[in-house]
């Protein structure tokens, strides 16, 4: 009985992390310095946001079941 107490209360506490809210700076503490060379210093949200070199497009085509594979050079025979 005391066990299951136990569990139901750290689930409770466990559900209680996974609020969405949105992120804001702490009061009193500042953002990070401009980088060098920018206009202006980038906001909370630009700082969330990853750049595009985090988050590469995809550059590989896979073959569709319609096209011939081209001929691989390096398939060769055991030897």
């Amino acid at each position: 009985m005391k066990r299951g107490l136990i569990l139901f209360a750290a689930v409770l506490l466990l559900a209680g992390c996974g609020s969405r809210k949105s992120l804001v700076p702490v009061k009193g503490q500042p953002l990070p310095v401009k980088p060098y060379g920018a206009a202006t210093a980038p906001t909370a949200d630009e700082l969330l946001k990853p750049p595009i070199q985090t988050r590469p497009a995809r550059s590989d085509e896979l073959l569709q079941s319609s096209e011939q594979r081209r001929s691989d050079e390096f398939d060769l025979p055991p030897d």
